[in-house]
């Protein structure tokens, strides 16, 4: 039975939901992340512990982990800057923890990937993804491995940030136009890393929403629903390509000072679709019904009016 668990990258948008499902469920919770402290008034729970832990150091992790009989690593980076390397933070990363997991014992592993984790990747982000994967299970046979596609919810970096850009500009140009997501709710997601650290499910898991659209579709009920008319302007790759580098020379010129809107292993990212494949179990093995985007875009997308 699991009666206290660690969240690495816990104080981010997926780490507090699932923090917020293992405390209802009487569980002791710690969230690990770099300046995890510096957010403590966010969390008004006393079942919720705040540690500052960097998973590129062995003594911090080992001190997040200690007691704790479930970790879930949820740490990603969606561009590498400076040492928080895809290497670094989504191998290399993942494998410190789950090396060290196992020499803490602890008995539950739940490590949070992507869909499009694959070894024979063009993207870096999706190469580090599948390394992590491997690593995770070198130590932990057993660990649960969710592949999440575009995750939605009130906090989300996806609908959020380009309801954002749509209000003050009357264009939004759209690298990967036609690629095809399957949005999924941050609280099913929440709900599937639930199930693996009850100890009764393990392996990977794709989670997709009950709602199939192209990136341009997914920008066209966003705007509808925030009443906006905006122009969505189709990028070929190349073109992408081109903008991204001129980012990245950008930040690198500015010191990192300049993030890139744009990085080139995004957009080799967004030549494939970003969907569950048939290969795996989904939400479904797990008696999750999948939360449709309509039953929750509108409330939070409200707000950016």
């Amino acid at each position: 039975m699991v009666t206290q668990v660690t969240i690495f990258g816990g104080t981010g948008f997926v780490g507090k939901y699932i923090a917020n499902a293992c405390a209802s469920q009487g569980m002791r919770v710690r969230l690990a992340s770099r300046h995890a402290t510096t957010k403590a008034k966010q969390i008004n729970n006393p079942a919720i512990e705040l540690i500052d832990a960097d998973i590129l150091h062995d003594n911090t992790i080992i001190k997040a982990i200690d007691g704790s009989d479930a970790v879930i690593n949820c740490v990603g980076i969606l561009a590498a800057q400076g040492s928080n390397t895809f290497a670094n933070i989504q191998h290399r990363g993942a494998e410190r923890v789950a090396r060290l997991a196992v020499e803490a014992g602890v008995g539950r592993f739940v490590q949070l990937s992507a869909i499009g984790a694959n070894l024979q990747s063009t993207s870096h982000y999706a190469q580090s993804k599948a390394l992590g994967e491997q690593a995770v299970q070198h130590y932990f046979a057993d660990a649960m491995i969710l592949r999440p596609s575009i995750i939605f919810g009130r906090e989300d970096s996806f609908f959020n940030r380009f309801a954002a850009m749509s209000k003050f500009s009357p264009i939004l140009p759209l690298v990967g136009a036609n690629t095809r997501f399957q949005p999924v709710f941050v609280g099913d997601v929440s709900a599937a890393a639930m199930c693996g650290i009850s100890g009764n499910v393990s392996g990977i898991y794709e989670l997709g929403g009950s709602d199939l659209a192209s990136f341009a579709e997914l920008m066209a009920i966003m705007l509808k629903l925030l009443e906006r008319r905006r122009l969505l302007l189709k990028l070929p790759n190349w073109m992408g390509h081109i903008m991204a580098t001129a980012f990245e020379l950008t930040s690198t010129l500015t010191g990192g000072l300049m993030t890139p809107q744009l990085t080139r292993d995004q957009v080799r990212n967004l030549a494939t679709d970003n969907i569950v494949s048939g290969n795996y179990p989904s939400l479904a093995e797990l008696g999750i019904t999948p939360t449709s985007m309509a039953t929750v875009l509108p409330d939070y997308l409200s707000i950016t009016k």
